[in-house]
Order: structure tokens, then sequence, then C-alpha cells
């Protein structure tokens, strides 16, 4: 069977989403046509995270995408909302904590100068000041952190389905099927295979596949640097509460914890080779873990493990940031992708932004042309430092 539509979307989690949103609610007046083979979402990246929102970054094009991600979020209910009823992502702005030791704290403080330029109110503390945001926490080696209160942690679930319903309403097509492969002709890019053989013909194609987007371009010869990565969180409850409520806490060594409810998540990036893997072990929490929240707040030395999961970075091999934008020498082919786990909280910016660039052929809100793919060639690579 072949059917033609004007866009199609490959991915329909929180980025394609948002983007089929952004295009519609912008005014674009074509047909959207969204792809997602796991309709349950199980396996999607988005639900699988830990839902942190911060604006605690080291390059200026990711503090202002998250500047602009964190005000639209405060007001994601309302903008979401369906017949009146609010899209509730439960978003606690209870902050966002970076630990420092002293070798960390001059780069600290140069983080939250750069920060502050672009409007977010980041603070340098004192161990003495942590102890007031937490009051139970061992500060005997730590000389500081970086800590800003606007930001926190959210549903991501509520969030991409906050997404998707409102973009279904506003006139998009999901398709529930998986796809095989990208079509191309002498012109550029012309829509899409389905592994049912179905195709579907479009000048315009976004890869919003997540952890399957290098796969998919890689059969249509336009290689991106991205690979899975799996990354693992266990949640676990204490025999006695803390005073607060935490912010998304980030130890020296790169162990976060929150609080999920009651409870606590944890989580680490793990040295692992790339693959699809969806498997978690109690060892994770017991060896890389535990040890850790132990050391840092004692009520932690008692952890009764509740549950935990595994979900997958788009990890960019390169520097570590999202690729946005046309591929070179492909007219009509789109990419957005290698988040690295930074997807759901820059979802808000990404779909307005390439909205703006598919309908315009410009950036308007904000310049994510330095998330191009040509800086790869051009050498202009976007180390960022604050990856968790």
């Amino acid at each position: 069977m072949q059917k033609s539509t004007d866009l199609i979307i490959i991915g329909g989690s929180v980025i394609g989403s948002s983007v089929a949103y952004n295009l519609l609610k912008d005014g674009y007046t074509g047909e959207i046509t969204v792809f997602e083979k796991d309709h349950l979402y199980e396996f999607s990246s988005t639900p699988r995270s830990a839902g942190g929102i911060r604006q605690l970054f080291t390059t200026a094009i990711n503090i202002q995408i998250s500047r602009y991600s964190l005000q639209h979020y405060k007001t994601f209910p309302e903008d979401m909302a369906i017949d009146g009823e609010k899209a509730e992502i439960d978003f606690k702005q209870r902050g966002y904590l970076f630990l420092a030791k002293n070798e960390n704290l001059d780069q600290l403080q140069k983080q939250c100068t750069l920060q502050r330029q672009y409007g977010v109110p980041s603070d340098l503390l004192t161990p003495e000041e942590l102890r007031t945001i937490i009051p139970e926490l061992n500060i005997t080696d730590l000389q500081g952190g970086l800590y800003c209160a606007e930001d926190g942690y959210l549903d991501p679930y509520s969030v991409m389905q906050g997404y998707v319903k409102k973009a279904k309403q506003l006139g998009a097509t999901y398709v529930y099927e998986p796809v095989e492969t990208i079509l191309k002709n002498e012109r550029g890019v012309s829509g899409v295979e389905l592994a049912n053989g179905d195709t579907y013909h479009a000048p315009i194609v976004i890869n919003c596949a997540g952890p399957w987007a290098p796969l998919l371009s890689e059969k249509i010869n336009c290689p991106i640097p991205v690979v899975p990565l799996k990354r693992q969180i266990i949640q676990f409850d204490i025999a006695e509460p803390l005073s607060y409520d935490l912010p998304l806490t980030v130890d020296p060594t790169g162990v976060y914890f929150r609080h999920e409810g009651k409870s606590l998540i944890s989580g680490f990036s793990e040295v692992v080779k790339p693959g699809i893997d969806f498997k978690w072990s109690r060892e994770f929490f017991m060896e890389q873990l535990w040890p850790v929240l132990g050391n840092r707040i004692d009520n932690f030395l008692h952890a009764k493990i509740k549950s935990g999961w595994a979900g997958l970075y788009s990890y960019n091999t390169e520097d570590q940031n999202a690729i946005i934008g046309e591929y070179p020498d492909l007219p009509g082919y789109y990419l957005a992708s290698g988040f690295s786990g930074h997807g759901m909280q820059q979802a808000p910016a990404v779909g307005k932004g390439l909205s703006e660039l598919i309908r315009t052929g410009n950036y308007q809100t904000l310049d994510l042309s330095p998330l191009r793919f040509e800086r790869f060639a051009e050498k202009e690579l976007l180390i960022e430092g604050a990856i968790v």
C-alpha cells in the first residue's frame, strides 16, 4: 500500500511529538504523519528517564535551551489542556544541586558566571549553605556546590503523553508501526517504508527515533555519531525520612539522587558497551550506588530496594550534544537526535526550533544552528561539561 503525506516524523515520543505539536500550533497546514513502533511507549527513553529539569549547563546554547524549556514546563498543564482538562506533569521545583570537591570548584564558578549571563539564578554555595538545603548531608569532603532553586524534576511520562494528545488534537496522525527504512530519490528524501511493506511518500522526513535513529540514518548512508547506551535507575526506601524534600542532587562521583514520592531514586552513568539493553540489576545499586549514597547521607545506609528499570541514552560520541537540523546533501531529511540524556528537558525548545526552521527556513526564537550536523566536519564541537 502506498500513501502520501506532507511531513513524516519517525518517533512519537517527547521529541517527535513536540515537533508535531509546535508545527501545528505555529500554523503549519500540511498533513503530519508520526510513526511510532512502540504503541505502549514501553521502551521509550522518555518515561524511563529521571525527569530532571535543569539550567545548570556549561555551554551557552544548552543554557538557553533549558531556560526556554523551563518556562514552557511551568505553564505546560494549561498549554496542553484538552477540553478544559489540564495536562498535569507533577513539576516539583525543588532545585538542582551539583556537589563539588576542591578540584571542581573553579569550574563550577565559571559555569555559574556563564549561567547568570543568560538569566539563570544559579548560586555557588559554601559547604555550610549546602546543609541548609540537605541538613543530613556529609560535607567533610566537599568545598561547595552549584545550586539553582528554579530547577527540579517532573513526571516524564506525563510530559510525553501531554505532547502526544495535544498533537493529535491539533491534527497530527499517529501510525503505530515500525519504520523499516527511509526513502530517497535524486531530489532528496522521499518518504519511508514500513516493516509491513507499506510506503508513505513525503518531501520532509524528521528522524526523532532516539536510540534507533542512527540505524535508520546508516541505512541511507547518512551516518550520525550516536550510539545507544544503557542507563539504570533504582528506586529505594529508607527507614528514617529526610528533613526536607531533595533537589535533584549530583554527587562529585556522578551518582545522582532525588525524591520520587516518599521513596527515592538514584542512578549513575556507568561504563557500558553500546547496544539495546533494558536489564537492570540489584548489584548495580549495591556495588556502584549504595557506597556513594551511604557516604553522602547516613539515612541512605539503611536502604531497601523497591524497584528498578533501565532506559537508553542516545549518546553523541563526539560532544554529547543534540544534533538538530537538516542533514547536508539530502534535502528534506532532518535530525533531532543524540540528546545524551537531555531529550525530555530540551523537547520544548527543539520542537519550537524545528517548527521555525521547516516553516520559514530560519530559526527565530532560539538560534539552534550551533547544534547543526555540519559542526563535526567544521571542527566546531560543543563540549558539554555537565553530563549526568
